[in-house]
């Protein structure tokens, strides 16, 4: 038997470029199983060869007879019930492609058996296969609506998730409908990531207080959101840190509803909201005054006062007090943390430096920067998102790195808090 197909194929590994009808049938009859698996991954094979193949009993034989897209309809049907997760995978894959790019005028019974295929595979108990189907043809147009019905309302995220993200089948009613029936929360995040969310789905979003999905829906600057249902989001992310971020950088927010995000974010974010919108002069110092207000009010108890000058004694004495430390407290927002550190660093009372800070000096605010040890770019950082100076107060560095004043002025202009503390 094993000479014959030697003789057959000339002794070699693999199969020729093409293939007799005699040949084929000496491969289904004798061959070994990697004869077979070459074979079933041939697109040049008869329908009748690919189909025989799909019941082999290598497994390998009907992955690669899955996969392949010569591979007769009526093999795919058997195929679809495969007992091996990897061959129904497979399947969805290449039936997923295949669907959507078939005419519904052209070879309507292919179609037909095709979709046929497609949504018991959409049924599958696995969710992986289910999955699979649903990445294939998340964001296609020529698929029967129900189909994507059934996988945007799919209990496993990564089921339902590329559906409910990206398919154009999919309206406003249904979304709604979709929300109203009671989704995970990372399902609420692919809807609210969608490429254009209506206002009306958005409020929906908004309703069900889910903070990663809101989170989402401000990230997406395609999401229209009406002002009633960003004040509603306001009132929430108060006391919601996770929501601070995405609501302050949202795009062209009103001036009034900056005012109300000021009253609670960290300055940086207070800063960052500022740098993206066109407020005017005296706009931008009304909120940086707010913010300036809410923050001097905001002193810590004894207890935490205590804490925080303890662990900056213990930063200072363990050398970890430099510029990348500074900045990564501010980006953090850990003001106490910080005005303790400055503090041991300048070699200044607590009570000297939050007076600095108040102060809307950027003079002062350098100098300090400068008594501590730090660059001038991290002065530059702690005026402008730790300190909040005015605009016309701010000091820019001299060619780009230097302090723009001397040692000695800078000394002065320290001076007046030492004294007062």
């Amino acid at each position: 038997m094993l000479n014959k197909l030697k003789n057959i194929f000339g002794g070699q590994k693999e199969l020729p470029l093409t293939l007799t009808v005699e040949q084929e049938q000496t491969i289904l009859r004798e061959g070994t199983e990697q004869q077979r698996i070459q074979l079933a991954e041939r697109r040049d094979a008869r329908p009748e060869v690919l189909y025989y193949l799909a019941e082999d009993e290598s497994v390998s034989v009907r992955r690669n007879i899955a996969k392949n897209t010569s591979t007769p309809i009526q093999a795919d049907e058997i195929l679809k019930s495969d007992s091996d997760e990897e061959v129904r995978a497979e399947l969805a894959r290449k039936i997923g492609r295949l669907v959507p790019g078939l005419k519904e005028e052209e070879q309507k019974s292919l179609r037909d058996k095709s979709i046929a295929v497609l949504e018991d595979l959409a049924s599958d108990q696995l969710p992986k296969i289910r999955a699979m189907v649903s990445q294939e043809i998340k964001d296609a147009e020529n698929v029967p609506k129900q189909l994507i019905t059934r996988l945007a309302r799919d209990i496993e995220d990564v089921v339902c998730g590329p559906i409910l993200q990206y398919s154009p089948l999919l309206n406003d009613d249904d979304l709604r409908e979709i929300i109203a029936a009671g989704i995970s929360s990372k399902a609420l995040e692919s809807i609210a990531n969608r490429v254009v969310v209506s206002e009306e789905v958005s409020q929906e979003i908004a309703t069900t207080l889910d903070v990663p999905a809101v989170s989402a829906l401000l990230t997406n600057r395609n999401a229209q959101i009406r002002e009633d249902t960003l004040d509603q989001i306001i009132s929430q992310a108060a006391t919601v840190e996770d929501l601070h971020r995405p609501l302050a950088l949202r795009p062209q927010l009103s001036v009034r509803a900056m005012k109300r995000i000021a009253g609670f974010v960290a300055s940086a974010l207070v800063h960052a909201m500022m740098e993206q919108s066109e407020l005017s002069e005296d706009q931008a110092e009304e909120l940086l005054d707010k913010v300036r207000e809410r923050l001097a009010s905001e002193k810590p108890g004894d207890d935490d006062e205590e804490k925080y000058a303890q662990t900056a004694l213990d930063y200072y004495e363990r050398s970890m007090l430099d510029d990348k430390f500074v900045l990564e407290q501010i980006s953090q927002n850990r003001r106490e943390l910080l005005i303790q550190c400055l503090a041991v660093m300048a070699d200044m009372t607590v009570d000297a430096v939050r007076q600095v800070i108040h102060s809307k000096s950027g003079r002062a605010v350098t100098a300090l920067c400068w008594k501590a040890g730090l660059t001038m770019r991290t002065a530059y950082e702690m005026q402008t998102r730790f300190a909040l100076v005015p605009t016309a107060q701010l000091l820019h560095a001299k060619h780009g790195t230097k302090y723009p004043i001397k040692d000695d002025e800078l000394e002065w202009h320290l001076s007046y808090f030492l004294d007062q503390s």
